[in-house]
This record gives structure tokens, sequence and C-alpha cells, in this order.
């Protein structure tokens, strides 16, 4: 399916493991069914919430093809090839165009940062190399160094960059980089607490963990929103924002994995370095889900 500016939800999946840390394929399935089934506008896989980070090349590319295999084309497929290594995520983003993907999520170069120039040729000369779409990830939560806004604008006018993830909760810098909005440069909400106020500012929809657990009302929130419903969006925003942040009582994605196991969705099998969810906070986290009418 083509990628073109998509508005919406799209999922940050998780990726379901096994105890002994291989991937549960079949309850990746059943998961991705879910999602669509409940009105997720489109997938990201291998995100920061799929724990790529601790899975090899070669389950990062069996998890791609499964994914886009189940998704056959329903709702848009986004893959996450970034690296603080160009010509590493130049070779994933060619490896995951030619496997299906519909579109690419690129990473700041984590670790060792870049300056300017180094961070717009990470990113442009990647979609040089490629035929679909990608879009920036600003997170500088986890890579220590944020996309300057004078190279998002450089970066907004390049023909094969649709938009960016913008995590990392600053709405100052959201501010600046939404002058940047237009029919070929798209704002997704990287952060599920601030997605209303990000749409308010010509956001076109999330990249949402929180939609791993509540798929249907975050598409719900968005639609709303989009369709001049703001005022029911805001206030579905406001009702399960108290589990919003709840999700990110700990690095994710340990709570999320914890809720989904709490929910019966899958296991909440972690590779180290992440591991289980300390006493209180799965307990916290626990209660946000019943006052959600989940458990």
């Amino acid at each position: 399916m083509k990628f073109d500016h998509v508005q919406g939800s799209i999922v940050a999946m998780v990726t379901p493991l096994l105890e002994d840390g291989s991937v549960n394929f079949p309850v990746l399935t059943e998961l991705l069914e879910r999602q669509i089934r409940e009105g997720t506008d489109a997938i990201l896989t291998l995100g920061t919430t799929g724990e790529y980070s601790t899975m090899t090349h070669e389950e990062d590319a069996s998890v791609v093809a499964h994914t886009i295999k189940v998704v056959n084309g329903r709702v848009p497929v986004i893959v996450g090839s970034g690296s603080n290594c160009t010509a590493t995520q130049m070779e994933k983003s060619v490896e995951y165009q030619d496997a299906g993907a519909d579109a690419l999520l690129l990473s700041a170069p984590y670790y060792n940062k870049a300056n300017p120039e180094g961070m717009y040729r990470h990113f442009a000369e990647t979609a040089d190399k490629v035929r679909i779409p990608c879009l920036l990830y600003n997170v500088p939560g986890r890579t220590g160094c944020s996309i300057p806004v004078s190279v998002v604008e450089k970066l907004s006018k390049h023909p094969n960059i649709a938009g960016i993830k913008e995590a990392s909760g600053d709405m100052s810098y959201v501010m600046k980089i939404a002058r940047f909005v237009g029919p070929d440069f798209a704002l997704y909400s990287g952060n599920d607490d601030i997605t209303v106020p990000i749409l308010s500012v010509g956001g076109s929809g999330v990249i949402s963990v929180y939609a791993n657990v509540m798929p249907g009302m975050c598409h719900q929130i968005v639609e709303d929103y989009l369709q001049g419903r703001q005022a029911q969006a805001l206030a579905n925003h406001l009702k399960y924002l108290e589990l919003m942040n709840d999700l990110f009582l700990e690095v994710n994605p340990i709570p999320v994995k914890t809720a989904m196991g709490m929910l019966g969705l899958c296991e909440s099998h972690m590779r180290l370095p992440l591991c289980g969810m300390g006493e209180a906070n799965a307990a916290k986290l626990r209660a946000s889900l019943q006052k959600a009418g989940l458990l």
C-alpha cells in the first residue's frame, strides 16, 4: 500500500517474545490482526517499542517480512531502519524497501550525534538511496541529540522525506517545526500525552505506544479531532491521559509489555537490559488499566 500522508493512529508495535527470547510469530499475527480490526491507520514495526535494539539483523528482517505478509496491503507498513551508522541505515533501508515496506522511519544518529551538516546528510543520503517515503525521528531522550530546526526545514523540502515523528515532548520545538508542515511534509506526535496539542498545530496523527493497549480509542481520538469533533477528541484524550502517562512509568516498552501481559494479549517477556517492571509501578499501572475499564 502506498504511504501517502497517512492521517490517524499509527501503532508502534511491540514485538512479542517467547520465554527463551525468540520472537513469538503466532502472537505477532494476532496482535497485527487486532490492530487492523480496531481501525489502526498504519503499522510501525522495529521502532523503539519493538525492541529492535536487542534483535539481530536476521530477526529484524524476519519480523519485517512477517508483518508485511500478515498486513497484506490493508494498511501501510512503516519500518524503522535507523542506525547511528549512515551506511548501515542505508543498507537496511534498501533491504526493507525491497521486502515491501511502504515507508521508513529514520532516527537521529544516537551516541555519535553529528553536527548539523552531518545530521542533514545522514537523513538526506538515505532518502536519496530509496524510492519509498522516509520519516524523520526526533527522540533526543533516546539519541542524546535533537535534529536542529534548520535541518528539519531543509529536509522538509527533500522530495523523499514525507514527515517527522516528533518525540521530544518540547512544544516550543514542535511549534517551530510546525511551520514546515504542508502537503508533502507531515508532523506526527511521538508522545501519546500531547497528541491533541500537536494535532492543534497541524499534526496529522500519532505514532503511538498507547495504541498497543487501546487501538480503537487511539484511532478515535485522532479521527474525531481531524473530522472537526475537537471537544470529543479532547474529552477522550483527557479521560485516558493517566493510562497514557503510566505506560511510561519506566522506560518504554517495559510498561506497555507489562500491560499487555496483564490484559492477556501477549506474554511480557523482554530482552536484557530490559526486564520486569518494579512492583510499585506495576501496581499503579494495573490500577490505571482498571480505571480505563480494561481489567
